[in-house]
């Protein structure tokens, strides 16, 4: 899967595969049967995430944990990255090696993942500076405390008005168009969007829809908020 990046200096296009994407470089992939129960990946998930702290503390490379260990170099890079399930004979000459109890190497699996579901339609309501122009806003659901970063909000514009709300925050923003067309500024241009297309931007430059042309509109809006901001 790639997707086209443009370079707003040179002009210049080009592809981005999946290996630039950040989940690509810091989480993990696993195949999984339709049979297979999800806590059993949570559990090698967590072992995977200790065994690959633990290696780091130590300051050992992957190759030269795995001669301490006694396993192949192969082996533990799969451990790492969860795409195997661990022996016991395994899991006993891990602990042994970082000079930890068994059970250790579990730390984490049992502990319960942030989630928000929200059903079409029941989204709530919140009140943002576009309301007094007609402009409807609707939460798609946020985590709380450290995950707090993402706020979600599907935008339906039915009014046209002579005044258009501008907005500047910090963070990225990313729209994404699912219904009627809309001139949207951001900074010094302007972009003619319609169903399909997205736009992701830099909040603290000023932004927001210029022109409405066919109404309505609805479109997706995504926020990731620094950590500063949270």
């Amino acid at each position: 899967m790639c997707s086209l990046a443009v370079d707003t200096v040179s002009g210049y296009s080009c592809h981005v595969t999946d290996e630039h994407l950040i989940r690509n470089q810091t989480g993990v992939a696993r195949d999984r049967s339709a049979d297979q129960p999800v806590d059993e990946l949570e559990l090698e998930g967590a072992i995977a995430a200790n065994v690959r702290r633990l290696r780091r503390q130590a300051g050992l490379s992957v190759g030269d944990m795995a001669v301490k260990i006694g396993i192949s170099k192969a082996m533990l890079s799969k451990i790492e990255n969860a795409q195997t399930s661990c022996s016991l004979s395994t899991l006993a000459r891990l602990a042994t090696a970082f000079d930890i109890s068994v059970t250790s190497l579990f730390h984490g699996a049992d502990l319960e993942r942030p989630a928000v579901f929200v059903k079409a339609g029941e989204g709530a309501s919140t009140i943002r500076a576009g309301s007094r122009e007609g402009h409807e806003y609707q939460s798609l659901g946020s985590l709380r405390g450290e995950h707090r970063r993402l706020e979600t909000l599907l935008v339906t514009l039915t009014e046209d008005s002579l005044t258009q709300p501008l907005f500047q925050h910090p963070g990225t923003e990313f729209l994404y168009m699912l219904e009627g067309e809309m001139d949207y500024a951001h900074s010094h241009s302007v972009y003619r969007m319609a169903p399909g297309d997205s736009l992701q931007f830099d909040g603290e430059g000023a932004h927001g829809p210029v022109q409405l042309i066919e109404l309505p509109i609805r479109f997706l809006s995504v926020i990731a908020f620094p950590d500063a901001a949270v």
